[in-house]
């Protein structure tokens, strides 16, 4: 067969799309299929999700991808398979679930956090993991189901991710991959579980419960005859375990290239942000937050601070206006105003409000955890328009990247933009002058389906490298660099220390909102 004709498929299970990718093994994607995902919430915090249906959604999505791509099962060389990160997926015997899977927007261990975070061994956990303490995580929800649901933990055999679980199902395999692994119960270090880690969430007696831990770039495992016939494809076919979701986004993104480690930022409904570091240059803030979650390349992790809401602010601002017109008798979507955003930032005055955006109801993880932070707009007058505040969102944006990147060290040299928000100039502008540093956009339309088939390409021999992969499928798809703006850049600076000034004197505020 032909090596363009080769394919390699790239499964992305996020938290509201479950996407199936097919690449060709020099890049090049070539068609994509989805299938939504159904999750519940509900007045305690619970966020959850039927582990049988997200099998079925990832089957969907595969034999869509069947469709449109001629003869697929023959050309495909591997699978690779990566999905939404934390959480807590319980399986049982005959590889049954375990009830519904725990998500990352599971707030129920809140309360589990808060007393493990005060226990004597969490600064030594932290300085393992490289990862601070949240409600996300397996670790916390597992132990918070020790102590609060004994007869559910009690019944699962194997306590898996959602990538994880999918790979269960692909080749009958209980294992996880060395970035949750490690940022989760482990060292970052050596990629390994971690004893002091795993005493200091309460666990030592659940150990049985963590899987075998395999890297997708050297171990594969075959497509069963179960998931071939059930999917379209060829048992026997290699199937490759991921990295989360999100250093495979930043992977695809740009986050290294030409053997240069560089940052990444994915804007979404969350704003996640990575920088590529070797061990050793790896920075721990004393306030013990953010993650390092390892990069498939040897002895590469990427240092991670997450805000907890990015576009969203935007779509709250812009959900004041779209109501405000309906009533007047104009029906309007959300959807009808997102083109307005950048003449609206133009029309407005520069760095005059300031705004935290943590409009999230979870409140803050990054670079600080304070489930209680909230949004506010500081700085308004009556002469003050709409266009002002959304200027002032877009600016809080850039304001909370920045103080993400700086409790990590200093600022990048060039930063790496992905996301649907990368459309928008206004807010590219603003993200530029945040960090002062040149900002490139990724061509790259799937870049966590393309950085799972990466691992892929690599796993089968088509790459003797990552770097050398990386040459092909993502450097040439960096866009070309844009400079801050110097007098937005000063702008933003000055900004700063008030953003961070003012979000500090309002923690008393917010604890007294919250009653406590």
């Amino acid at each position: 067969m032909a090596e363009g004709s080769r394919v390699i498929i790239g499964i992305d299970a996020g938290t509201s799309v479950i996407k199936a990718v097919a690449f060709e093994t020099g890049g090049r994607q070539l068609a994509v299929a989805s299938a939504r995902n159904n999750y519940s919430m509900a007045d305690d915090g619970a966020a959850t999700q039927s582990l049988a249906q997200t099998w079925q959604d990832c089957l969907t999505a595969l034999r869509g991808l069947g469709e449109k791509v001629p003869d697929l099962a023959r050309r495909t060389a591997a699978i690779a398979v990566t999905g939404q990160g934390d959480g807590t997926w319980l399986v049982g015997a005959g590889n049954a679930p375990v009830g519904d899977a725990w998500l990352w927007l599971d707030a129920r261990a809140a309360s589990t956090v808060r007393t493990l975070a005060a226990g004597p061994l969490n600064r030594a956990r932290f300085e393992a993991t490289g990862t601070g303490l949240n409600t996300c995580q397996q670790g916390t929800q597992l132990a918070h189901m020790d102590r609060h649901a004994p007869e559910l933990i009690g019944r699962a055999e194997v306590a898996l991710h959602c990538k994880d679980w999918l790979y269960l199902n692909l080749t009958g395999i209980r294992a996880t991959d060395p970035s949750e692994a490690s940022f989760t119960f482990g060292n970052f270090r050596n990629r390994r579980y971690d004893d002091t880690v795993i005493e200091a969430l309460g666990l030592c007696h659940r150990r049985s419960l963590l899987p075998e831990i395999i890297d997708g770039t050297e171990t594969t495992h075959p497509l069963t005859a179960a998931a071939a016939e059930a999917s379209g494809l060829l048992a026997g076919t290699p199937v490759c375990l991921g990295y989360v979701d999100m250093v495979m986004t930043a992977l695809g993104a740009g986050v290294r290239s030409g053997g240069e480690n560089a940052a990444c930022s994915t804007i979404g409904s969350t704003g996640v942000h990575m920088r590529a570091k070797a061990v050793a240059d790896v920075q721990l803030n004393a306030e013990g937050t953010g993650y390092v979650i390892a990069l498939p390349i040897p002895g590469i992790v990427t240092q991670v601070q997450t805000n907890m809401s990015a576009t969203i602010n935007i779509d709250w601002v812009l959900q004041l206006a779209a109501d405000l017109i309906s009533e007047g008798g104009r029906p309007t979507s959300l959807s009808d105003l997102i083109p307005r955003i950048d003449d609206w930032f133009g029309a407005s005055t520069p760095g005059s409000v300031l705004y935290h955006p943590y409009i999230s109801e979870a409140g803050e993880r990054g670079p600080f955890v304070n489930a209680d932070a909230r949004a506010g707009f500081i700085g308004l007058s009556t002469r003050h328009r709409f266009a002002d505040l959304v200027r002032a969102v877009v600016e809080g944006l850039g304001l909370a990247t920045r103080d993400c990147y700086a409790a990590m060290g200093d600022m990048p040299g060039e930063l790496r933009l992905t996301g649907g928000a990368a459309r928008s100039a206004a807010l590219r502008s603003v993200l530029s002058a945040s960090v002062n540093a040149p900002l490139c956009v990724s061509e790259r339309e799937e870049a966590g389906a393309a950085g799972v088939a990466m691992m892929a390409a690599v796993a089968i021999g088509a790459y003797r490298s990552m770097d050398d992969c990386i040459a092909e499928w993502v450097t040439p798809l960096l866009g070309r660099p844009e400079p801050p703006d110097p007098e937005q850049a000063n702008r933003i600076d000055h900004l700063y220390g008030a953003y961070r000034q003012a979000r500090s004197g309002l923690v008393p505020v917010w604890d007294a909102l919250a009653g406590r």
